[in-house]
């Protein structure tokens, strides 16, 4: 009995170590954007017009997706950071730093491009991906004396058909988010994408979507909702599952 209770102790002690060291390792998040841009390819039609009409809304001053961003912003660092078996770096040191501030990422977006994107204060767009270990070895790199590994994550939006009849039909939004997480080498370790559906809904007429704000922002909203519902619960299984720093 002496024995076993030694031996479980041990056990004890290994497991509560490794947990504290765990949450000794540290994270810079390098990356927080959404796009401007809604996809549609699951409409399936492409043409001039529908085109226009995105790029219109990209640019009408009513479609502001900060307050979007802001949420799922407020949510990762204040809920889904917990859920992390690692500490994030305060963004302050990250968005201050100088090296950080000077790289210039593979694929730089032009002024121009930059119109398709809000990103986060403070951050800058640094893609992450397929063909993009440049960007994952520069961040990694860039702080790699002060955290583990870089993570970074975004949001997108894409319109999804319904039902109807003809040219009329119900249209949802569907709300994408990224998150992925490297170590200090810029080797990716795991990466998240979750999605989820709007509540609410749209209308396509003569076979396209009505595009203004007031109709779109609330579609935003709600995928936004349900993703974020989503994450809060998925988040920590798929991280106990997935490769550690």
């Amino acid at each position: 009995m002496k024995h076993l209770k030694h031996f479980l102790a041990i056990i004890l002690f290994l497991g509560i170590s490794a947990k504290a060291f765990s949450q000794d390792k540290k994270v810079a998040v390098v990356s927080f954007y959404t796009d401007k841009v809604m996809g549609y390819k699951d409409l399936g039609i492409s043409n001039e017009e529908l085109i226009t009409r995105i790029l219109n809304l990209r640019d009408n001053p009513k479609f502001n997706l900060n307050p979007i961003l802001e949420k799922y912003h407020n949510a990762f660092f204040n809920d889904y950071a917990s859920k992390f078996p690692f500490k994030l770096l305060p963004e302050e040191t990250v968005t201050s730093n100088q090296q950080y501030q000077q790289f210039v990422p593979k694929y730089e977006k032009s002024e121009e491009d930059l119109k398709n994107y809000n990103v986060y204060k403070g951050y800058k767009y640094i893609y992450e991906g397929f063909n993009g270990k440049t960007n994952e070895v520069g961040m990694a790199n860039i702080f790699k004396d002060q955290a583990d590994g870089v993570l970074f994550t975004e949001i997108h939006f894409a319109l999804e058909k319904g039902f109807g009849l003809g040219g009329t039909a119900s249209i949802k939004m569907r709300a994408f988010a990224r998150i992925a997480l490297y170590d200090k080498s810029g080797n990716k370790l795991w990466v998240i994408n979750e999605s989820a559906n709007s509540k609410k809904t749209g209308v396509m007429v003569g076979g396209m979507p009505i595009m203004s704000p007031d109709k779109i922002l609330p579609m935003c909203e709600s995928a936004l909702e349900e993703l974020m519902k989503d994450l809060d619960s998925n988040l920590p299984k798929i991280i106990k599952k997935s490769t550690k720093l």
